[in-house]
């Protein structure tokens, strides 16, 4: 059983989010593809994440998390990290 997480980036005025999968995270934040979402929209910011023992455990989290509204989303971050502060160091 591999483990995986979930995360939420946003852009340094947090209009934009981002939900992802596993260990892509790095990616997001180095711009490999200059022509993704993340990239385009400048999503470098983590502001949320959970951790899973199970990696489907997570892409169902994640499954979920992009299904929901985005005052879902803003409330699971702020439930966590009211400030919005950056959360890479803490992986």
């Amino acid at each position: 059983m591999k483990p995986g997480y979930i995360y939420i980036l946003t852009n340094k005025n947090n209009t934009t989010l981002y939900v992802g999968v596993k260990e892509r995270i790095i990616q997001h934040k180095e711009k490999n593809d200059k022509k993704s979402f993340s990239a385009r929209y400048n999503l470098n910011k983590l502001v949320y994440y959970e951790t899973f023992q199970m990696v489907g455990d997570a892409i169902g989290r994640e499954k979920q998390l992009k299904g929901g509204s985005r005052a879902k989303k803003i409330a699971l971050i702020e439930s966590l990290n009211p400030n919005w502060n950056d959360l890479f160091d803490e992986l």
